[in-house]
């Protein structure tokens, strides 16, 4: 589980988060959401240990995340950040390995080599194991990097994956997928932390969100709770009209903006 209270961060004069606390369990979707600059990237840095708070603490499992080694956070949890500076010409399979070093000392076992097979065939790209990463395309390389994520917590118990949004340059059906992934990795028992833009997926995909406006907390709970008229227009600025998804039962959000023709 990871738990945060009253979770602050500032630099300089500029407070980027406050008074954030909640609580992701394992075998949840914690969605976070809000407008641009709303303070989700920080919140996500801040929960991985890349910063460290201002006031306020992070806890992982119970303990504080300076009380994890790093080898064991590492083994726990699995980051999957915006921005992948990867230039060398790595196949795509070693890229998806670099998840496993954690696990092995030396070279790696016929387990992290399955492990990394399985990886690679959840997100769809066995077929592209040999080719080099820089060659893919930006869809097939947030994939390829997805399948690193899963490969580094794959036997973990009530691991979690952190996921700053995970669907840029995926097409429609990907979108879909990828959170079908992440929804499949609930029912095994992870917790699962995702950055997402487009609300009716986090209304469709998540079993708790989290609002976020100016670095503070707008509103926190189920996507119903949440997502509302209200809600919405504060933290967008955005008339919205709430539906019920025909198939689904969520919430449905179709937005008013005024266009002029």
């Amino acid at each position: 589980m990871f738990t945060c209270e009253n979770l602050t961060y500032q630099t300089g004069r500029k407070i980027l988060l406050q008074q954030i606390s909640l609580r992701a369990r394992p075998g949840e979707l914690l969605a976070v959401v809000g407008a641009n600059g709303a303070g989700k990237s920080t919140l996500l840095r801040l929960l991985s240990g890349d910063l460290l708070p201002t006031s306020g603490c992070v806890q992982f499992q119970g303990r504080p995340l300076a009380a994890h080694s790093p080898a064991a956070l590492a083994k726990g949890r699995a980051i999957l950040t915006q921005h992948h500076l990867l230039a060398l010409d790595f196949p795509v399979a070693e890229l998806v390995m670099m998840g496993r070093y954690p696990h092995f000392l030396g070279q790696p076992t016929p387990t992290d080599h399955w492990i990394v097979e399985a990886a690679l065939n959840t997100v769809g790209l066995s077929a592209l194991a040999g080719r080099s990463y820089p060659t893919l395309s930006g869809g097939e390389q947030q994939r390829a990097q997805l399948a690193r994520v899963l490969a580094q917590v794959w036997e973990a118990p009530n691991g979690f994956l952190l996921l700053d949004e995970p669907l840029t340059g995926l097409d429609l059906h990907h979108q879909h997928h990828t959170l079908a992934i992440a929804r499949g990795l609930v029912a095994r028992g992870f917790g699962v932390i995702a950055v997402l833009h487009d609300l009716n997926l986090a209304a469709q995909y998540a079993d708790r969100v989290l609002l976020l406006h100016h670095g503070q907390g707008l509103a926190y709970g189920t996507p119903g709770q949440v997502l509302t008229c209200e809600s919405i227009h504060r933290a967008f600025q955005l008339e919205v009209q709430l539906l019920q998804h025909p198939g689904l039962g969520c919430p449905l959000i179709v937005p008013c903006p005024r266009i002029v023709r």
